[in-house]
C-alpha cells in the first residue's frame, strides 16, 4: 500500500468522524444532510488533491520522514534564477527518486553547477551531503562530483617477463 493510500485512509477516518458528529448532533434534519453531503464531497476532493501533489516537488524544509539522510544522489536539477532550485534526488535508503525544491540561492546554484560540470568531465554523478540538515549555522547543502572510478588491475603476464624479438634477428 502506497503512502498516498495510507494518508487518504487517515483523512477518510477524520471525515467519517466529523460526519458521525454532525449527524448525531441535536439539530434539524436539513443541516445534518448538508453536513453529511459536505463530508462525502470532501473524500474525492481530498483524494484528488493528494494525487495532484504526487507530481509536485516538495520544499526541502518540509521533508521530515527521510530528514536523517546523510547523502543523496542528484539525478537532475533545474535552476530558475531568482525563483528556485529544483532537484531530483535518489536518497540512499529510498525506493524511488523524489523531487524537491530549494529557495533560490546564487552560491548554492553555482556550487551545484560546478559539481555537475566536474561530474560531466569525470563521467560520474553528483552527490549531495546532508540534504535535509536543519541547523542554526548558515551552512547550505553541499554538492560534489563523484571521483572517477579506478581502472581494473591489469592481469599479470602469463609466462614470465616479456621479451621482444626483433624481426631482423630471425635466424
Amino acid at each position: 500500500m502506497s503512502l498516498l493510500n495510507q494518508l487518504f485512509i487517515v483523512a477518510a477516518l477524520f471525515v467519517l468522524g466529523l460526519a458521525v458528529l454532525a449527524v448525531s448532533a441535536p439539530d434539524r434534519l436539513p443541516r445534518k444532510l448538508v453536513a453529511l453531503g459536505l463530508a462525502l464531497a470532501l473524500l474525492p476532493t481530498g483524494y484528488l488533491a493528494f494525487a495532484e501533489l504526487l507530481g509536485r516537488a516538495k520544499p526541502m524544509a518540509l521533508e521530515w520522514w527521510l530528514s536523517r539522510a546523510a547523502e543523496a544522489t542528484v539525478l537532475g536539477s533545474v535552476l530558475r534564477e531568482d525563483e528556485a532550485i529544483h532537484l531530483w534526488l535518489l536518497l540512499d535508503d529510498a525506493e524511488s527518486p523524489r523531487g524537491f525544491v530549494l529557495p533560490w540561492d546564487r552560491e548554492l546554484a553555482e556550487a551545484l553547477h560546478e559539481a555537475e560540470e566536474q561530474a560531466r568531465e569525470n563521467g560520474t554523478g553528483v552527490r549531495m551531503r546532508l540534504p535535509f540538515e536543519r541547523s542554526w549555522d548558515s551552512r547550505e547543502p553541499q554538492f560534489y562530483a563523484l571521483p572517477q572510478p579506478t581502472l581494473p588491475a591489469k592481469p599479470p603476464p602469463a609466462e614470465g617477463p616479456l621479451q621482444f624479438d626483433h624481426p631482423g634477428d630471425a635466424a
